[in-house]
This record gives C-alpha cells, structure tokens and sequence, in this order.
C-alpha cells in the first residue's frame, strides 16, 4: 500500500523525499512515514526505473534529491491498482486508495474494482447473515455485528454512485 501512495504522490510533479515523506504520511492519517520505510521503496523504485532521481541545490545551501514518476512508472502505477482480486477486494484501504486514482484507469479496470469490492463486500455481509442466524448473540456481539452491517450497506451504496459516476464521465472508448 506504502508503494502505491508513493508512487500516486509523484503524479502532480517532482517532490523531495522530505515532501513525499509528509504528503504520504497526510494520506495515511498520521505525520511523516519513517525513512526506513520511504528510502527503501524510493532505491528501489529507482532501480525499476519508475522514479528518476536527481540532485538539486536545498534552500539552506544543502543537495536534495527530488524524485519523479517516469512513463514506466506511471504504467507500474496503474497496472498495480489494476490488479486488484477477490482476495484485494477485502481491503478497505487498497480499495479507497484505487477510488481516489480511478480516473487514470482504464474502464474495464474501473468496472472490475468496483465489482470485485461489492462481491467482497455482499460475501462479508452473507457471513455477518449466517453469523446472527446461526448464533445467539448477547447484546453488544450483536451492537458489533448490527454495526458491520450498516457499513456494509453504506458502502455499497457508495459503489452504486461510484459507478453512476463512471457512467457519466466515460465515454465507452475513454481510457481503452
């Protein structure tokens, strides 16, 4: 998931590790990610050529290095959010980050993103079913499962309007 944010981070242009840093920890809900988590993946991204590197002068006189998304990279970028599966499916975060960079995807990726997320969540909702059905829950097992279900809903109707979206700002051939 870091991977993927790192890259989508590029997407607006270059940034520094520092800034890539700050902005990834933003869109994980917290401060800057730890560098032994950034560097590595930036090394490696490097290595992959879907991210250039190059040196510029800092504002105190120190070197920076800034980083920026290659066509590879993009193309990496976009393969990886397109490769989402049933098992993928079942992860909010993986899901959320895929809505939020839906544009840049091909349609038939869009679709089965979409799909694929609302048969996740139609299998967890079928469990949650079984679940009250099969066992006497006391009351607040019952609060948490009753919770579930609502969220559940909720984000289905979520993807209903995620692909009425779809519908509107596509045409048929856009991104093929």
């Amino acid at each position: 998931m870091t991977d993927l944010i790192l890259l989508a981070t590029l997407l607006d242009g270059p940034k520094h590790g520092y800034q890539l840093k700050k902005q990834a920890g933003m869109i994980f809900g917290q401060g800057a990610i730890h560098n032994n988590l950034v560097y590595p993946l930036l090394r490696r991204f490097t290595e992959h050529g879907w991210v250039s590197k190059k040196s510029a002068a800092g504002e105190r006189g120190q070197t920076k290095q800034q980083y920026a998304i290659t066509a590879a990279g993009r193309k990496e970028l976009i393969d990886r959010l397109s490769d989402f599966n049933q098992e993928a499916a079942r992860a909010e975060d993986g899901f959320r980050i895929r809505v939020a960079l839906l544009a840049m995807l091909p349609n038939t990726s869009q679709a089965n993103i979409l799909a694929a997320r609302d048969h996740a969540l139609a299998t967890q909702d079928a469990h949650l079913t079984a679940l009250q059905k099969a066992v006497e829950l006391t009351v607040y097992p019952a609060e948490v499962v009753k919770f579930m279900r609502e969220q559940i809903a909720l984000e289905r109707k979520w993807i209903r309007r995620l692909e009425k979206l779809r519908s509107k700002n596509c045409s048929p051939q856009e991104h093929e």
